[in-house]
């Protein structure tokens, strides 16, 4: 059976800090201790933002540009609660909510 859930993605750079450690580490461990469900960083290989040219990762110096997203899927209720803080951590980065349906896998006996 299917259940709503809330998908967020913060799009961040490697390179992005929060008190002077990595964000993505420290949205992590935020997202950890408030009792999300989960969350992951996907590195990304290329990428760009309005206004700047497209970073790869096969330029020689790119210098903590390349793209990181975090992600995590969890209630509504609880999106809603560690959303505020996520917001004041990235700053004026990109953060996207979106609605998703997490399908449980199948039994061992269906």
């Amino acid at each position: 059976m299917a259940e709503k859930r809330r998908l967020v993605s913060i799009y961040l750079n490697e390179g992005d800090e929060w008190e002077g450690r990595p964000l993505y580490l420290e949205i992590l461990h935020f997202l950890n201790r408030s009792g999300c469900t989960g969350g992951t960083v996907l590195r990304g290989l290329a990428g760009f933002t309005a206004g700047a040219g497209v970073t790869t990762t096969s330029l020689v110096d790119v210098g903590n540009k390349l793209p990181v997203v975090v992600q995590f899927i969890d209630r509504p209720e609880k999106v809603a609660e560690v959303l505020p803080t996520l917001q004041r951590m990235a700053g004026k980065r990109l953060i996207i909510a979106e609605e998703v349906e997490v399908v449980s896998p199948p039994s061992e006996d269906s």
